[in-house]
């Protein structure tokens, strides 16, 4: 298909954007690019229909066992300081930061917290030893959630 700005050829393109669902399409031949996006108007929903869709999903989060202490409340809780996902091991097939029984010391990197295409060190904030770790690699994390638990 030659790189055409003719009507018929925009429209083509812009029907090829309905249909498939893409955003923007973008095409570049012989020094000429075109660039077609469309913007996606977002759906609001009604507050009483956002409350209802909210209630299933809070009735799957992690609820602490009675009897059974919150690792969150723990004085040796290492906390998300942010969302994003996190990572044990600085980069795939590598050795953790830090396994189970491990002795930490201060300022040492325990993982790695994706966030916007950031990779944060997170760092123990006491010497200590590894007791839990609480998260998986590649799993996504909450602001305050207990990652770890350093005694």
């Amino acid at each position: 298909m030659s790189l055409s700005f003719e009507p018929d050829a925009l429209r083509a393109l812009a029907e090829l954007l309905n249909s498939t669902g893409l955003s923007e399409i973008e095409l570049e031949e012989g020094g000429r690019k075109l660039r077609l996006a469309r913007v996606i108007t977002p759906v609001s929903i009604p507050v009483a229909a956002q409350s209802a869709l909210a209630a299933p999903v809070s009735a799957l989060a992690p609820v602490a066992e009675p009897g059974k202490p919150d690792p969150a409340k723990h004085p040796g809780a290492v906390k998300s300081p942010m969302v994003g996902i996190a990572f044990l091991a600085p980069e795939p097939g590598a050795a953790p930061y830090v396994i189970l029984g491990q002795s930490v010391e201060a300022g040492q990197t325990l993982l790695l917290i994706e966030a916007m295409k950031t990779f944060n060190q997170i760092k123990a904030t006491k010497s200590g030893t590894v007791k839990h770790i609480l998260v998986a690699s590649g799993a996504p994390v909450e602001y305050d959630e207990a990652l770890l638990i350093i005694e």
